[in-house]
């Protein structure tokens, strides 16, 4: 079993309160947790960026890259106007 470990930055650019990150960011991460991810919200009180936590188990590595790659395109295909960077790491 591969444990991954994800750490998604997100810039938001079009929201401008707090109450509009949330809203933006409750919808990812139902999205995120319909793929079986666990998620957590680490943004601070700047509301124009945030940062999700995600953390999957697969059976393999190449499994892992594979599905950090469908929510990269998840991601690319519901939310295009916002601008992700993934970092993860597989143990």
């Amino acid at each position: 079993m591969t444990l991954t470990y994800a750490t998604l930055t997100i810039d938001l650019p079009y929201v401008s309160s707090k109450k509009g990150r949330r809203a933006l960011l409750n919808a990812i991460k139902e999205r995120l947790s319909r793929m079986n991810c666990s998620v957590l919200d680490l943004s601070g009180e700047y509301p124009k960026e945030a940062v999700v936590a995600v953390a999957f188990l697969t059976p393999t590595g190449q499994d892992a890259d594979a599905k950090i790659e469908a929510i990269e395109q998840m991601l690319a295909s519901r939310f295009p106007d916002l601008e992700v960077t993934i970092d993860y790491e597989a143990l």
